[in-house]
């Protein structure tokens, strides 16, 4: 069984900057492809950023480019969410998501996660 718990999520400021962590539990975490999502009311969730197990590939949404930075700490089987820059329109609620098995291409499609968080608000005000 693997969990996945998120934390870091609050209201800030435009221009602000919050780090969000994911810790997983239960499985090998360097294994896993990582990825971050969110979903704003009323609209589909969608991938920010998200990194193969080795580092070399990574994913990030046109949105988020400059500004967010995804990282992983294998020794204590977290990965973060940099997020700096922060505008109203990164409203939304966050997911971490945990794949065992995925492509370069598949990193930002979530049908490629197995294991997701309970997801976390971040709230940024203009």
């Amino acid at each position: 069984q693997v969990q996945l718990v998120e934390s870091g999520g609050g209201l800030v400021q435009a221009g602000g900057s919050l780090r969000l962590s994911c810790a997983v539990r239960g499985r090998t975490f360097s294994n896993y492809a990582m990825g971050w999502f969110r979903q704003a009311p009323g609209k589909e969730r969608e991938c920010v950023m998200a990194m193969r197990w080795s580092g070399l590939s990574i994913y990030y949404a046109d949105s988020v480019k400059g500004r967010f930075t995804i990282s992983r700490d294998n020794a204590k089987n977290t990965v973060y969410l940099q997020m700096n820059s922060l505008k109203p329109e990164d409203t939304a609620v966050y997911y971490c998501a945990a794949a065992a098995a995925v492509s370069a291409d598949g990193l930002g499609d979530e049908r490629s996660y197995d294991y997701w968080g309970q997801g976390t608000q971040v709230t940024v005000s203009s």
